[in-house]
């Protein structure tokens, strides 16, 4: 019984891989979470777990030739199930995005929450692979107008392909941005609720500086607080596993954008 959520932003900035993470420890604490990083092209989830040197990483499952098993890449930490992805041109070169689908599948086996960590852009194909598999979408956007277009983006490419919005989080949010009056006529245009404010907070900066999810390394600070609260918010509908991996292994990749 599974459900995937993509983590999207559709732009670069928002603080969209902290939010994962952040996420996942929090849905942890009831539910056997896994965190991909579908970023094939632009990954960092591996600094934020520690992994900097994991020797397995999905770039070798995306491979063609290569005989890496899903369990190889799969690495306990922190109560999660992490998949990092490799940093290095060679392996995002070499990837072949469209295998995410089998290595999706595979993990949905085995896990009661799926969170795909999406490259930031919308650019390409393989850029969205990651919204067409989801279930529904957790949009992460701050509040500017920049953010929430590029945030709309995401929403159209969601509703697009079939999927739906869990919910959209404003992140590194500060007392003069007026979120008071923004998040209410956020939810005009957006799907899903508002499922949460995160402050901007010095806590989540030294979290990525020690290499450890803001959840672990400061608990207790305010924007931890936030990230449990709108973890509460988002109801899982775990769904049938097997129904789930067969329609990852269906997924139909977009041609153009």
């Amino acid at each position: 019984m599974v459900e995937a959520f993509a983590v999207a932003s559709g732009k670069g900035g928002t603080g969209k891989t902290t939010s994962t993470l952040a996420l996942g420890l929090a849905l942890a604490e009831e539910y056997d979470v896994t965190v991909v990083d579908a970023d094939t092209g632009m990954a960092n989830l591996l600094f934020h777990a520690g992994l900097e040197d994991a020797p397995v990483t999905l770039h070798d499952l995306l491979l063609t030739d290569s005989d890496a098993a899903v369990a190889d890449a799969r690495y306990e930490r922190f109560g999660l199930t992490v998949v990092p992805c490799g940093t290095d041109l060679a392996g995002f070169r070499d990837a072949d995005p469209t295998r995410l689908r089998d290595v999706v599948a595979e993990l949905a086996a085995d896990t009661d929450v799926l969170l795909l960590d999406s490259p930031a852009a919308l650019g390409s194909p393989a850029s969205v692979l990651p919204i067409v598999l989801a279930d529904r979408t957790i949009i992460v956007t701050q509040p500017t107008i920049p953010a929430l277009s590029d945030a709309l983006k995401v929403q159209e490419y969601a509703a697009s392909y079939g999927t739906g919005v869990a919910g959209v989080l404003f992140n590194k949010v500060r007392p003069a941005d007026g979120i008071d009056a923004i998040a209410p006529k956020a939810e005009r245009y957006f799907e899903g609720p508002v499922v949460g404010t995160v402050p901007d907070d010095d806590a989540a900066r030294a979290a990525r500086r020690a290499g450890e999810p803001l959840l672990a390394y400061a608990p207790d600070s305010p924007a931890a607080r936030a990230y449990r609260d709108a973890a509460a918010t988002i109801d899982v509908d775990r769904g049938d596993g097997d129904a789930l991996a067969d329609r990852f292994r269906s997924a139909v990749i977009p041609e153009a954008i």
